[in-house]
């Protein structure tokens, strides 16, 4: 698996081709994952790779708290789609179909029809493979502030009610206690919605449903991604 060299128009189209389905290289938050191939990329890509140059610009929002992401960096040729291998000698063996047979012909020798016919299939297969990319799905990353009535709120039951909420195309992220003053912690948590699916007045509205424990709740901020 992998992108190849991503200095190239070919892998960053591979890029392109990846995140047309995703936000992130990995995940549904962003990872240092995210980071190891944006290092790998030399620039913003072109703007006809729309998809690849919103997750280049969305990821280099962070380039200040790089450090302090998830996960730990891999091999660059650990990332990427599964079906393409890498050549960048980062974590994949060349390819020995590829130097097998000459996708592009040669120019030192006239291409047999094997060759041409090989050729044509793999084209197709890859028209194929590109037609059948879904649309991209809009999703947008939430920053919400849980606020208790008091500070004998427990603030671990108002996490886990919160965190109880399920819904298609909402996926929960993670959470940290901030205080406000007078001995008041809120609980401010992150997630991805799905635009289509999931909007903030239906979480407020859930959310505030557990009037034991939640006083209100409001976007902190609110990302599309």
């Amino acid at each position: 698996m992998g992108f190849g060299d991503l200095k190239s128009p070919t892998g960053l189209q591979l890029l392109n081709d990846f995140l047309a389905d995703k936000s992130y290289i990995e995940g549904y938050v962003p990872s240092q994952a995210d980071i190891a191939v944006f290092e790998a990329v030399s620039g913003p890509p072109p703007a006809d790779l729309y998809h690849a140059l919103r997750w280049y610009n969305h990821i280099k929002s962070f380039e200040k708290q790089k450090s302090s992401l998830p996960g730990v960096k891999k091999a660059l040729g650990k990332y990427g789609p599964a079906d393409v291998e890498d050549s960048t000698g980062s974590g994949a063996a060349d390819s020995k179909d590829d130097d097998d047979i000459d996708l592009f012909g040669s120019d030192d020798e006239e291409e047999s029809e094997e060759a041409k016919r090989l050729r044509e299939e793999r084209l197709a297969q890859y028209e194929s493979k590109k037609s059948k990319k879904p649309a991209l799905i809009a999703k947008s990353s939430l920053l919400l502030d849980v606020k208790p009535w008091d500070d004998e709120t427990d603030m671990a039951k108002l996490e886990e009610c919160v965190r109880s909420i399920q819904a298609d195309g909402l996926v929960w992220g993670s959470s940290k206690l901030v205080p406000v003053g007078y001995g008041i912690k809120k609980l401010q948590i992150q997630c991805v919605v799905e635009d289509d699916k999931v909007g903030t007045d239906m979480l407020e509205e859930q959310i505030t449903a557990f009037e034991d424990y939640v006083q209100s709740m409001d976007v902190a901020a609110f990302n599309k991604i």
